[in-house]
């Protein structure tokens, strides 16, 4: 007798676990890859997107960046005439003050000499006044010492 069974060989638990695995591994592969074929024609397709909105992005930004130049070009310009206006301004407003200043120093200068030379002369008055005045004193006191003089000696000599 032989030792081989005439059954059909029957498969164990764990084989059977094995091929299931096996199955399901092979299932797996060929799912990742198609979606990696599907990932990579997706990447390539947004790639293509994006390249076209960023040329088309990069025009406007072209576009926008010459605007902005203009126009902060044309906000310095006008900074730069205002505060050329405002110092002319303050330059005129400025002599006209100084002008004011020197006619008002030159007033006060002419109005200070009136009243020193009206000084001047009211002490040039006071002063001759006062020597007029003390010499006619002198010599009234002279003529009235020298009748004071001439009367004591009278009065010396009568006694």
């Amino acid at each position: 007798m032989s030792t081989k069974s005439t059954k059909p060989e029957t498969k164990g638990f764990f084989e059977k676990v094995k091929e299931t695995i096996e199955n399901l591994w092979d299932d797996t592969k060929d799912n990742a890859e198609e979606l990696k074929d599907k990932a990579g024609d997706k990447l390539n397709s947004i790639k293509k997107s994006v390249a076209d909105k960023k040329e088309t992005v990069a025009e406007k930004a072209t576009a926008t960046k010459a605007t902005v130049d203009h126009k902060a070009s044309v906000a310095a310009t006008k900074a730069k005439s205002t505060a050329a206006d405002v110092k002319a301004k303050a330059d005129t407003k400025a002599k006209e003050i100084t002008a004011k200043v020197k006619t008002e120093a030159a007033s006060a200068k002419k109005e200070a000499a009136n009243v020193k030379a009206k000084a001047v002369t009211k002490a040039k008055t006071i002063s001759d006044k006062a020597k007029s005045e003390t010499a006619t004193a002198k010599k009234t006191i002279a003529a009235k010492a020298g009748a004071a003089k001439t009367t004591v000696r009278k009065a010396v000599a009568a006694k």
